[in-house]
């Protein structure tokens, strides 16, 4: 049987973790955005719209008709940016975008566009610095 990888974290300071924490927490409970009328047309996408419309009771807000965003709904100012673990995300388009990566705070995340060849490049040079990499 193959070891499980181990998921590494972020250096972060007692009050990012704290906040990190409280981010998980809260985004568990966070809804799923739905667009208004999505269950009534099957030709609508299931990505949220503002719901617009004079007479509109999802913009009215009346109770069952589904949530809304609000900012009370945000992630600390602190954490905006960062996934899971605590890293910051950034795009790498070549091997030597890999180099200004520093592997406490920041994850590879290797861009759609990179092929094949390019792409092991990158994930061989960024093993080598013990970077990691999101999307390997």
């Amino acid at each position: 049987m193959a070891k499980k990888p181990v998921k590494e974290k972020a250096k972060l300071g007692s009050r990012e973790k704290t906040l990190l924490k409280m981010k998980i927490r809260a985004n568990r409970k966070k809804p799923r955005f739905k667009r208004q009328e999505l269950w009534a047309q099957a030709m609508l996408k299931d990505s949220w719209r503002k719901p617009k419309g004079r007479h509109s009771k999802m913009r009215k807000q009346e109770r069952g008709r589904g949530r809304v965003p609000k900012p009370g709904y945000g992630s600390p100012a602190a954490l905006r940016g960062l996934d899971k673990q605590g890293f910051v995300l950034v795009r790498v388009f070549n091997p030597k975008d890999v180099e200004r990566i520093n592997p406490q705070k920041e994850k590879a995340v290797i861009a759609s566009t990179v092929g094949r060849k390019k792409r092991l490049e990158i994930l061989k040079r960024a093993e080598e610095k013990g970077i990691a990499v999101a999307n390997a």
